[in-house]
């Protein structure tokens, strides 16, 4: 089994290009065969210079490597399309000489003319096809001497491959079962482009066979390519590899996820937007193979090494599915718990220095431990500053529905207590409140929400004891006493 990814770089890699490449690695994996990375950079005119090393550095950042392809030369390179010019160049004269295409030398006027002349409402959109080539400028309607001489004459052509009708063009897509097109109702499609390069129809299939591809794995907007890829393979009569061809991936609100529909509900459609954003790389590619691909049970978390004992092309389902921000954000917390405190705790080592002077690593391995259950992401951590510094504003409105009269007295009476502790670790703290509680009487709430107001600012967060235990006790008793200053009752 040979299967590839062959992105093409005119912008960063797409979210939808990474489920792409991670279902070919996974099957590749599963059955032992090569996964080949192949860059498809034949259209110059929407090259983006630094897209090539995105696409590298994300499937790299995501664990998805490949066994050839820029940098990892197999004996089926070059793998960048720019590279390989005269070979399809050989090709499309080989399709010329079979009679299975042919040269055209019409402009965009002439095209524009002919589209003009036979648009109706029935065909609002007319094409260069069987029905259309015969009144247009080409190999098929000039004399050979003709064709001869504009070519010596160095005239601007395109090659297009010769559809004719009364034919069905059949395969079977591993995903979608039988799938069948009518020849008539497929265009005389460009192979060739006026500067030379070949477009993506003609290299996708030349190259798909030097390289010996077994499996064609892409998403579902290349299904109506691909009668005009099969009629290439047999009019070369190669064999067609299998195909399967993914669901789309959907916005939440409907319709295809477009970078314009994504934005403006908030989706990032880049790879590289949900690194900045801090997503575990563990978390977007368990989403992303769940985002068109089950189980067959109610499993959810998977590796990567348990999706590749897992995955089959036989589960991947036919309708498009729905891309959830938020189930997203729970893999990312399913997976962030899955990291070593200490791990976690070098991640965030220099924000950590900078913003608040924490500059010991097993102070901060303990914070990561203590929040760890309460973190979407890694960065989530910072959002609780009191870990590293005392309060400067306390909840007005906790305060004002929550503090009591007497909490000013209760606090000030759990600091005499604690000032009096020898141990201070969180069964000794907690040990050390229940006793304070029953002496005086009280209720848990009495003293409990006063102490998390004094150590926090706020009426949330982690265990107290944990939270004490890590501050320490000279730091414990300074926030007690400081609340008690600032808050109501102090007089």
């Amino acid at each position: 089994m040979r299967v590839r990814f062959a992105p093409s770089p005119t912008g960063f890699l797409h979210i939808g290009g990474l489920r792409t490449a991670l279902y070919n690695y996974l099957l590749a994996r599963r059955e032992g065969g090569a996964f080949i990375l192949r860059i498809e950079d034949t259209d110059r005119s929407r090259f983006v210079e630094e897209a090539e090393q995105d696409i590298l550095d994300m499937m790299a950042w995501a664990g998805i490597d490949y066994d050839e392809g820029p940098g990892k030369d197999g004996a089926f390179g070059p793998y960048r399309q720019s590279e390989r010019s005269a070979r399809y160049s050989e090709v499309a004269r080989q399709l010329i000489d079979k009679g299975k295409a042919y040269v055209a030398f019409d402009d965009d006027g002439a095209i524009d003319a002919m589209r003009e002349r036979h648009r109706t409402d029935d065909n609002p959109s007319p094409r260069y096809d069987h029905t259309t080539r015969m009144e247009m400028s080409n190999s098929l309607t000039l004399p050979s001497e003709e064709v001869e001489r504009r070519l010596e004459a160095g005239q601007p052509h395109v090659v297009r491959l010769k559809v004719d009708p009364g034919s069905t063009v059949s395969f079977t897509d591993v995903v979608r079962g039988a799938v069948s097109f009518e020849s008539g109702t497929i265009d005389d499609q460009v192979l060739v482009k006026s500067d030379g390069l070949p477009t993506y129809h003609l290299a996708n299939i030349v190259d798909d066979h030097d390289m010996q591809i077994t499996h064609v794995i892409r998403g579902e907007e290349w299904l109506p390519s691909t009668p005009k890829h099969v009629l290439l393979y047999e009019a070369m009569e190669w064999d067609v590899p299998s195909m399967a061809h993914l669901p789309l991936i959907m916005s939440p609100t409907g319709g295809k996820l477009s970078k314009r529909n994504a934005e403006k509900q908030g989706i990032p459609v880049s790879v590289s937007s949900y690194v900045e954003l801090g997503y575990e790389p563990e978390a977007l590619v368990n989403f992303l193979a769940l985002l068109g691909w089950n189980p067959g049970d109610e499993r959810e978390v998977f590796s990567l090494q348990e999706l590749v004992e897992a995955f089959t092309l036989e589960r991947v389902g036919q309708s498009g599915v729905q891309f959830d921000l938020k189930k997203l954000q729970w893999f990312n917390e399913q997976w962030l718990r899955e990291r070593e405190d200490a791990d976690l705790a070098r991640q965030l080592a220099d924000r950590a220095k900078e913003e608040f002077g924490c500059d010991d690593p097993a102070y901060l391995a303990r914070a990561v431990g203590m929040m760890k259950e309460r973190m979407s992401f890694a960065e989530d951590l910072f959002e609780a500053g009191y870990l590293f510094r005392a309060p400067e504003t306390y909840d007005e409105q906790a305060v004002s529905k929550r503090w009591k009269a007497e909490s000013s007295v209760v606090l000030g009476q759990f600091a005499d207590r604690l000032e009096t502790s020898d141990a201070w670790d969180e069964a000794a703290l907690e040990s050390t409140l229940k006793s304070f509680i029953e002496t005086r009487g009280i209720g848990m709430g009495a003293i409990m929400f006063p102490l998390r107001m004094a150590l926090s600012g706020v009426g949330g967060g982690p265990s107290l004891y944990a939270l004490m235990a890590l501050i320490g006790k000279q730091e414990t008793l300074d926030r007690i006493r400081k609340a008690i200053d600032l808050l109501p009752g102090s007089e």
